[in-house]
Formats: structure tokens, sequence, C-alpha cells
């Protein structure tokens, strides 16, 4: 007998629980946000609504399904198994950083604070997940391409948005750049480090960049195995140069720098803490993943 599925709901820390962990009561947090010209009704008034709504969602589950919560500081803590449900009940970057612990299973974007967030990712409103939990598995999904750097001791990173390399505190950054698909052309550099992002990224960092090169070449489609890349403020000198600056990556190709700086980093969606480390002479490998974010509706 197949196991029933598991509704997983990751949620995030709101603001007012942390200002509550930081000041220790209600009283000192509001005299804390006052002093500083801030009202704390505004708030604690998000965090009741993103409590309500999860609350909604967590009696919406079906009741032969098991269940359980995950906060976002846990993800990486936090086993996923093959038939769970994800339930993503925040904001849109709340669905960027679970996707990466994914392989396959549905996720419902549940946006907690409508006209506040995008709502890219988080597409639906609490009051319908009752008739997408109990549809999930022929409710359409979008397959959403994911970008990966692969390391040559075989450590790896995925990234639903994009993916930088660089240095951890965005410094100088050496390193040789060569595209696979280029007849081994390769070039020394010295940047601010590189953005290899998706179209899901493509409202995000990328996006700056892209507008700033120009708005070329055109961005991807969020379920198109293509990905951009730039490097940022490369600068020339006699032994670096600036002729490979941006481009993209078909399904087939990728993008490899060796480093040649002391020590370098690999993070994805704008989360430093975990990052890949890579160290003078180590080669990364950056292009399309073969996983792909299942995104409902």
């Amino acid at each position: 007998m197949s196991l029933a599925p598991r509704a997983v709901l990751v949620h995030r820390t709101t603001e007012y629980e942390e200002l509550l962990a930081r000041h220790g009561t209600h009283g000192q947090a509001a005299f804390f946000l006052a002093s500083r010209g801030r009202d704390i009704a505004e708030v604690s008034e998000r965090h009741r609504r993103a409590r309500r709504a999860l609350a909604e969602v967590t009696s919406a589950i079906p009741l032969a399904w098991r269940r359980t919560q995950v906060e976002r500081a846990d993800l990486d803590r936090f086993l996923f198994a093959p038939e769970d449900v994800v339930v993503v009940v925040g904001q849109d970057g709340l669905v960027a950083n679970v996707a990466k612990y994914l392989d396959g299973q549905p996720v419902v974007g549940i946006d907690t604070d409508p006209g506040r967030n995008p709502g890219v990712l988080v597409r639906h409103r609490p009051e319908q997940a009752p008739v997408l939990l109990a549809s999930v598995g022929s409710t359409h999904a979008d397959e959403l391409t994911m970008v990966e750097a692969v390391a040559d001791d075989t450590q790896r990173l995925v990234a639903l948005n994009e993916i930088y390399l660089g240095t951890a505190g965005h410094q100088t950054a050496r390193y040789r750049l060569g595209l696979e698909d280029d007849g081994g052309a390769v070039e020394a550099q010295a940047s601010s480090g590189v953005l290899v992002g998706t179209g899901t990224g493509a409202t995000g960092w990328l996006r700056s960049l892209w507008q700033e090169r120009g708005a070329r070449p055109a961005l991807p489609a969020p379920t198109e195995d293509r990905l951009l890349w730039f490097v940022r403020e490369a600068w020339p000198s006699p032994a670096t140069g600036t002729s490979l600056v941006a481009g993209e990556l078909t399904a087939a190709a990728a993008l490899t720098l060796t480093v040649e700086s002391d020590r370098l980093i690999a993070f994805g969606d704008g989360i430093e803490t975990d990052a890949l480390e890579l160290t003078w002479g180590q080669t990364v490998r950056v292009g399309t993943s073969r996983r792909r974010l299942r995104l409902v509706g």
C-alpha cells in the first residue's frame, strides 16, 4: 500500500516575532520602533495575517494526509520525501528558499500578504487551499528551470533564481572564465563576480544587470531551458580581459570558472550562508540543472 501524501507547510518567522525575540516584550518592541518613527501596529497586523493564513491552510489539508511544518531556518536540516506536497505560506522568496531542497515534489505557493508580495511564485490565496490540495495530483504545474553549479570536488549547488560566483565580500575576484561550446575560449578576468540566472530570476537581480547591459540578449521565460550570465564590473589590465562579459546558455551549454584567488564562493538565491567554498585552482561548471521546480497553478 502506498503512503498517503504528506503536506509540508513551509513558513518563516515574522518580523513581529523577530522583534519580540530581540526586545523581549510587545511594549519594548513598540518603543524601539516608535523611537525610529515606525508604528508596531503595521508589523503586528502583518504577523496576524501570516498566522491566520497558516492556520487556514493547515485546516484545509485532507484528513487522510500526514502533515508537518518547517520554518525557513530549518530547511537545510529537513528531509523531504518523494510523496510530499510542499505548501509554501509566505512570500515569493520563500519558494526560492525551499526549491533547492526538492526533487520533483509539487509546490503550492500561498500568498499571505496580497498586494505587498508580487505573487510571481506564491500565486494563490489561503481560501483556495482546499481545492488546490484536493486536486494537486491533477492540477497543472509549471516546470520552472533551475541553475546548477558543480565543482571539481563534487560540491553541488542548485538555485531557482540565480547563482553568484565571486568573493564573500563582493571585492575583486580573479579567475579564468570559459564557455564549453565556444571552442574552448578562456579569458583571465578580475571582476566583482559572475551571475548566472534563470527566467524566474529575471524578475530580480538578473534583470537589473540585463537592463544595465542594454536589455540584450532577451530574457528567458521561467520554463525555458536557457540561462543568462553577466560578469560584474570586469577590469581590463595587461593580465585580464573584458571580452567575455555576457551571454546565454542553452540546455546543453555551460560556463566554466577556474579560481585564481585564495578563496571564492558560489551561492544561490541570495543565501550566502549556504555556499560552495572554492580555493585556488578549482574549477566550477555552471549550467541548467536537471531538476525542475513543479509549481502548481
